[in-house]
């Protein structure tokens, strides 16, 4: 599939930055079986994708993602294995969200609820405009609210009390107790959400293209590590990885007060 062809995401790409955007801001870009589609395949695509070194997840119009799209789910309920099968797929984007080696930063205005709190869930960052509003929406409509993910990240970022009370209740979650809680980042005027997430992906795009990448890697393994010393085991591997290609070029770069140019050949 063509990004070109995509009907439910705009994407726009500078200087090595994916602008990926949820566009169906008239249906508060709810999760249909063709955007299921487009993700996957976009998100399977960036895996050898170096040339792609960031990647910004936004909403277009007032809302991030209001999650399943109800009038658009009546391939569900049908029997245990249909519902299985369209489930995965679903998952799946998260899986390959946390496969690919860029760094994800999610904008979050609005809402984000049920898949789409889940999207923000995996991202690696996630910064909020002061409007916005989370949480585990599948409580409320008969569904568990373990779902695609979500109770894999949400305790590891809030604790366990805090997902317990979103995820058994259904609660939301304002952009203030986001703050307080651990569950984004920043909290700023919906105007500057943009030129926040901005500055850190110039800050991420200073760091050597390999470093980045194993930066991502190391983070994820290291939070299922069985011990310290398997994390530090990988991170030295990691370190030796990057020292002769990248260490002289921004030690220098360092000492003369300029940006560091890295190669990612």
């Amino acid at each position: 599939m063509s990004q070109q062809q995509y009907e439910t995401l705009a994407i726009e790409n500078n200087k090595g930055v994916d602008y990926l955007t949820l566009n169906r801001p008239d249906a508060f870009n709810a999760i249909n079986q063709k955007m299921t589609e487009e993700l996957l395949d976009y998100f399977g695509g960036l895996y050898f994708r170096h040339e792609v070194r960031v990647v910004v997840l936004r909403g277009a119009g007032k809302h991030f993602c209001s999650g399943l799209d109800l009038n658009d789910a009546g391939h569900f309920g049908q029997s245990n294995p249909a519902d299985m099968r369209g489930q995965r797929l679903i998952s799946e984007i998260i899986m390959r969200m946390r496969r690919c080696p860029q760094p994800i930063i999610a904008l979050v205005q609005g809402a984000a609820t049920g898949g789409g709190f889940a999207f923000a869930l995996a991202c690696d960052v996630r910064y909020a405009a002061d409007n916005a509003r989370m949480n585990v929406a599948m409580t409320r409509i008969g569904l568990t609210g373990c779902d695609v993910g979500i109770s894999y990240f949400l305790p590891r970022a809030v604790g366990t009390s805090n997902a317990a009370e979103m995820m058994m209740g259904g609660r939301f979650v304002n952009a203030e107790k986001a703050l307080r809680i651990g569950l984004v980042s920043e909290v700023v005027p919906a105007e500057a959400l943009d030129a926040t997430g901005q500055t850190l992906v110039d800050e991420m795009l200073a760091m050597s293209p390999l470093g980045l990448r194993m930066t991502k890697e190391g983070l994820n393994i290291s939070q299922d590590a069985s011990s310290l010393e398997a994390v530090v085991a990988m991170e030295d591997r990691g370190q030796v990885l990057c020292l002769a290609p990248f260490l002289e070029e921004g030690g220098k770069a360092f000492l003369e007060k300029r940006p560091p140019d890295f190669s990612d050949d």
